[in-house]
Order: C-alpha cells, then sequence, then structure tokens
C-alpha cells in the first residue's frame, strides 16, 4: 500500500504577513492619533496664528498662542471668538488655508490661521460698566480705574472716543491693546447686529462665541511666555446689578 501525497497549501511568506501587520498597527496608531488630537482641539485646546496688529505688542502678527477651553473667562483675559458679525471688515483676518492645510487644521496638527476669528481683552462681562475716560484718561471698569501701563501699546490712548456702555446678559465687551490699531467693541457701538437688533448690539461678543483664553506665546521660541490677567483688573469691583437683557450705550462724554 502506496501513501497518498498530501497538498499543502502554500504558506504565506513570513516578511509579507509581518509588513502586513506593521502596516496595520501603524494606521492604527495614526488614527488614533488624529481621533485624540481633533477631541483635544474640540473640548480642550488649540494653537492660533495671531493675524493682525490689533493687540500688538502683547502678541505680534505670526506669534503661535495656545488657547485652553476649559476654564470660564474672565476679565482682564485674552480671549479667541468667532466673528460675532461684520467685525473682520475693521481689521483683516488671517489666510485661509487649503483643503488640505484646513483638515490638518481641523485634527490640530496645525495651529488655527484664525480666519474667522478674532482675538482681543476681554474689558467687561455681563452687568459691567465700562466708560472712557477719567480726568486722567484712563478706562474705568465699574467705576474702578484701570492702569493699562503694562500692555497696553506705547503712545496709545486707553481710547480716542468716549462712551458709556453697560454690558448686556451673556455678552462681553473686548478691546485690543494696541487701540488706535483695533477694530474692537467701541467700532461697533453703532453698529446694528446680524438679526436686526438694536443699534450697538453688534458691539458686544456673545459668551457663546468665545472659543476660549489665550494661555501662552509658543512660538517664535525667543517670543514664549504666559498670558496672564493683569493686576489691575483685580481691584475691579462686581457689577452693581444683574446685566441688562439689552446694552445701555452714551457715546457723550461721561461727567467729570
Amino acid at each position: 500500500m502506496t501513501d497518498t501525497p498530501t497538498k499543502t497549501a502554500a504558506a504565506k511568506p513570513a516578511h509579507r504577513s509581518g509588513f502586513a501587520a506593521a502596516a496595520r498597527e501603524f494606521v492604527l496608531i495614526v488614527v488614533g492619533a488624529l481621533i485624540v488630537s481633533s477631541i483635544l482641539r474640540a473640548f480642550v485646546g488649540q494653537m492660533f496664528i495671531i493675524p493682525s496688529e490689533s493687540m500688538e505688542n502683547t502678541l505680534l502678527v505670526g506669534d503661535r498662542v495656545v488657547v485652553e477651553k476649559i476654564t470660564d473667562v474672565k476679565r482682564g483675559d485674552v480671549v479667541v471668538f468667532e466673528d460675532p458679525g461684520g467685525w473682520l471688515g475693521a481689521e483683516e483676518s488671517g489666510q485661509k488655508r487649503g483643503s488640505v492645510g484646513r483638515f490638518f487644521e481641523v485634527v490640530g496638527l496645525l495651529p488655527d490661521s484664525s480666519h474667522g476669528h478674532l482675538i482681543k481683552r476681554l474689558i467687561g462681562m455681563p452687568g459691567d460698566k465700562v466708560e472712557c475716560c477719567d480726568t486722567k484718561g484712563r478706562l474705568l471698569v465699574n467705576g474702578q480705574p484701570l492702569d493699562e501701563t503694562s500692555y497696553l501699546y506705547p503712545g496709545d490712548a486707553a481710547s480716542q472716543m468716549e462712551f458709556q456702555v453697560t454690558v448686556p446678559a451673556g455678552r462681553i465687551f473686548v478691546m485690543g491693546d494696541h487701540r488706535s490699531a483695533s477694530g474692537d467693541s467701541r467700532v461697533h457701538l453703532q453698529d446694528v447686529d446680524a438679526e436686526g437688533g438694536n443699534p450697538g448690539d453688534a458691539a458686544f461678543v456673545p459668551l457663546d462665541k468665545v472659543t476660549g483664553r489665550a494661555i501662552l506665546v509658543v512660538w517664535p521660541a525667543g517670543r514664549w511666555d504666559k498670558l496672564g490677567v493683569p493686576d489691575t483688573f483685580k481691584a475691579v469691583p462686581a457689577a452693581a446689578g444683574p446685566p441688562p437683557a439689552k446694552p445701555v450705550i452714551s457715546l457723550t462724554p461721561p461727567p467729570k
């Protein structure tokens, strides 16, 4: 009796099998990293490129800043926010990247080019009364004068226009540190918002459009610095009462 030859399946080369496994593992690692990066960008923080001169010399054009999204914003913070409507006509926004660049922005592998966003200093919270200016040319918040010498652009006044406002509920009042080159809340005090509301509504940024607060300058390397709240804001008292539903605005000079 003779043995019948048995057919054996052709064995795959070991090096091919190992390469396929390594390729699959690499793809899984990349996809996992992109998912984690996207989640962090959406809920924790992201990086932005400064697009304009409105925050000089605190922030210069081209600086990369880290913006965190967990902590509530407060007076004195440098905040990034979406255009509340018509603001980007008053100053330049960032250059919009192509589709590939936008993909890497979305997944957090490139800093946001700031297209559609602005960055300013938060001066007034809901209910705060912001005035310009006292007899010494200082901005006042809830009657407390601000010493802005630590961040105001050299040679700039606190504001060239005089005003008194009470910030409405759910909104904030913001100003650039380079006041003479900033299309901030002051510029829009007579504008009507996109919903056709009262004149001046567009001057106050809705809190739900605030992306977060800038906490670090990380690039260029020689510009690395923390971004904190200036000491002068610590002396500002709480608002006198609850915030109004609509902004209260006067563009006549406040009494001296």
